[in-house]
């Protein structure tokens, strides 16, 4: 249905790109606002690449999923973004913050958890592979990259998470051990 929608968008139907945007909408902000890690910046962004795809939809060629091309302005529009405003470090800082101001779910702060040891790179790779579950051809074709090289990375990172939970994590555990021994 979407590459349908795509081609009569090309063909100059507003209602098409209409359904579109209802369609990814909730996906791809989601996906930017794990990336860009601010609220407000996440909704102009969001504007920002539904306006990008609307005026290059003529050069979308077809030769892969839609969505593909999709989150491939996306994925561009957040790094962009980043890159621009060395985000990186005020992301951090501005989470810090908002997450005393903001309640989160038990499943976004495990999400949250789970990225904030990550570069944006690796938290890109990340959401893909394990959130929007595109396979790494695809997300080759958005990050302009070899699956190869991307399952590596991802292999690097899944190890990097590993470390990082132990990390955490350690310190409770010997806890745990300590007080369950001290009953015996």
């Amino acid at each position: 249905m979407v590459d349908e929608w795509a081609r009569q968008a090309q063909a100059g139907s507003q209602e098409a790109f209409i359904e579109i945007t209802r369609h990814f909408e909730r996906e791809l902000y989601i996906y930017c606002y794990y990336l860009i890690r601010d609220r407000e910046e996440t909704k102009d962004a969001l504007q920002d690449i539904f306006i990008r795809a609307y005026r290059n939809i003529g050069n979308y060629r077809g030769d892969s999923p839609f969505s593909a091309w999709l989150y491939k302005i996306a994925y561009n529009h957040s790094m962009d973004m980043l890159k621009k405003k060395k985000r990186y470090q005020r992301i951090a800082d501005r989470y810090q913050n908002e997450a005393k101001l903001f309640t989160y779910s038990e499943q976004e702060s495990a999400v949250m958890e789970l990225l904030d040891p990550l570069t944006p790179s690796e938290r890109n790779l990340v959401l893909l592979k394990a959130v929007e579950q595109y396979t790494f051809e695809e997300i080759g074709q958005i990050m302009d990259c070899k699956p190869a090289t991307l399952r590596k990375q991802y292999e690097r990172i899944r190890n990097k998470l590993v470390q990082y939970k132990r990390k955490k994590e350690g310190p409770k555990i010997e806890a745990n051990i300590r007080s369950s021994k001290a009953g015996y």
